[in-house]
């Protein structure tokens, strides 16, 4: 094989330097070129034919708002006519730029559960912190205010409660697993009504309305798809009884945000944990930010220190396979 045929890479720096001797070991001696993306625009590299987007590419950027170093490394993407395969660290692949590629013909993977464990540990967290009247002390906290025992909120018990997941991949799963062990009923809502052990009812994303007129929680854990962009609308969650609460970390679009907005702010709605918005970052002068009823965090449900290292596996394993399959 001459120089001309070398399987040309392209990662981040940091990525490069971390993963050198790795991939050398994982493509057997097989010639190849691991290619610096460069982090302004202007330098793209014009002949990749696998990249590898890894948290430090994307860094601070979101799906709509993007750094200079990702807009240059999209530019290598898009300059790249031999480009075959691209992974990616997160677990969905909603950003405009993965269905352009896929056009083309270019595979774009995945790394899907790398961090399903800590998305589904933060979506208990935010259910327990609305189960428990977590905001209202965090404000009497904030004041320097003791709030006597006649001041509080009574919280429900969790026993015996409903909750509806809609999704059930790994995250839906072990939330279920979860909240079944916290004593909760457990209802599922994805693409097929397909009967699911262990829950209560299973209907496709059609019927959802139809199981929310008990439900004490409805928490989104599904992935964006034509299906489920806007799922959860006023009339969605005017099906909802007033004392439920939302915990929504799956995307943003899923939920119409001035509809839900407007059920929190007339008391049609409990309470809400939300990670993810329609447009991110959330603006300054979004009332979320506000609302004495909701809990809001900057997308960060899936942080956490093993993440890199669990999807640099992802893509180790999975360019071995691509190099055996593409000699």
């Amino acid at each position: 094989m001459t120089n001309q045929q070398a399987l040309r890479i392209l990662l981040s720096r940091a990525t490069a330097n971390r993963l050198r001797e790795r991939v050398e070991k994982v493509l057997g001696g097989r010639p190849h070129e691991l290619l610096i993306a460069e982090p302004t625009r202007g330098h793209a590299h014009g002949n990749a034919d696998v990249a590898y987007i890894s948290r430090e590419v994307t860094g601070s950027s979101t799906k709509h708002v993007l750094t200079e170093s990702l807009e240059a490394f999209y530019e290598s993407l898009r300059g790249s006519p031999t480009l075959q395969w691209v992974h990616v660290h997160s677990a969905g692949l909603d950003r405009p730029i993965f269905p352009e590629l896929m056009a083309r013909g270019v595979k774009v993977t995945p790394s899907s559960g790398a961090n399903a464990e800590p998305v589904m540990q933060t979506a208990l967290a935010g259910l327990l912190a609305l189960a428990r009247n977590f905001p209202e002390m965090m404000r009497a906290q904030r004041e320097s205010r003791w709030l006597k025992a006649g001041e509080l909120t009574m919280p429900r018990d969790l026993r015996g409660q409903k909750a509806v997941i809609v999704g059930w991949g790994v995250i839906g799963q072990r939330l279920g697993e979860m909240l079944r062990a916290l004593g909760l009923r457990i209802s599922v809502v994805r693409s097929s009504a397909q009967p699911v052990e262990g829950v209560q009812e299973c209907v496709a994303f059609g019927d959802m309305a139809s199981i929310l007129g008990d439900a004490d929680w409805l928490v989104l854990a599904c992935p964006l798809t034509e299906r489920t962009r806007f799922l959860v609308d006023g009339a969605m969650l005017a099906a909802l009884p007033p004392h439920a609460c939302l915990v929504n970390v799956a995307r943003g679009e899923v939920v119409r945000e001035a509809e839900l907005i407007a059920a929190l702010g007339e008391g049609r709605l409990a309470g809400a944990y939300l990670d993810v918005y329609e447009h991110e970052p959330l603006a300054a002068d979004s009332p979320l930010w506000r609302m004495p009823n909701v809990i809001a965090t900057p997308h960060a449900a899936g942080h956490s220190d093993g993440n890199a290292g669990r999807v640099d596996e992802i893509f180790l394993d999975f360019l071995g396979r691509w190099s055996a399959e593409h000699p």
